[in-house]
């Protein structure tokens, strides 16, 4: 897997709009429109973000008890310093995963697995704003090896950077990112590349992934740094 260029933190300067409309609108497109994040269409109303436990599908079976419980909360990236709440994200008519409403804050994919169950797990935050750079702003700067970590109930769940991604939305590798896993895996998105002021988003995505480390790795709820 090879690492390009991390994304250049740049400012939207497309016609002026409120923070609201571009939540809604363009900056949906940043993260997720079809190509984007790769989620296929749905054909009817949008799934409601809701969350139910345990892997998508064909999971593999795992010790009773070693699992993790109740819905992720909150996400720490050391390297970058990301340390966020995670809002529960769901797809609009589209298909399209919705991104976080606040750009300080990343979200995860409530119709797909949990950090911590079989599957890749998928968080995903904003690159920047009119204000400035958001909460995954430095995403690209993660290198093999880079902890992540998840909290869950009372668990922080730690995952190991294996690779860094830069594609263009219209190449995006929905096999690759969102295809089965023989374990927990991550997968954190956000936009880089070059900001398209005709189309007024930007032109590629950057995802991460990350695999979990070994149970005996997993922090207790005291351990927040």
């Amino acid at each position: 897997m090879t690492t390009g260029p991390g994304p250049a933190i740049r400012r939207h300067r497309a016609r002026r709009a409120s923070r609201a409309a571009l939540g809604a609108a363009g900056v949906a497109l940043c993260l997720a429109a079809g190509t984007g994040v790769g989620l296929a269409g749905t054909g009817g109303p949008p799934p409601a973000a809701a969350w139910r436990p345990g892997c998508a599908v064909d999971c593999p079976p795992s010790p009773a008890g070693s699992r993790p419980q109740g819905p992720p909360d909150r996400v720490r990236v050391p390297r970058i310093g990301v340390d966020s709440p995670l809002a529960l994200l769901g797809l609009d008519r589209a298909g399209a995963l919705v991104p976080p409403a606040d750009f300080a804050r990343a979200g995860w994919y409530g119709g797909g697995p949990a950090p911590g169950d079989p599957g890749p797990a998928v968080l995903a935050g904003h690159l920047d704003s009119r204000s400035g750079p958001a909460v995954f702003a430095r995403l690209g700067e993660l290198r093999p090896g880079d902890r992540v970590e998840v909290r869950r109930g009372d668990r922080w769940l730690p995952f190991r950077v294996t690779g860094t991604l830069r594609v263009a939305k219209d190449r995006f590798p929905t096999a690759r990112v969102y295809g089965p896993t023989p374990g927990p895996e991550l997968r954190l998105v956000t936009c880089g590349g070059e900001f398209d002021r005709r189309r007024g988003h930007y032109r590629d995505n950057v995802v991460v992934f990350a695999v979990a480390e070994s149970p005996a790795d997993v922090l207790p709820g005291a351990a927040a740094g």
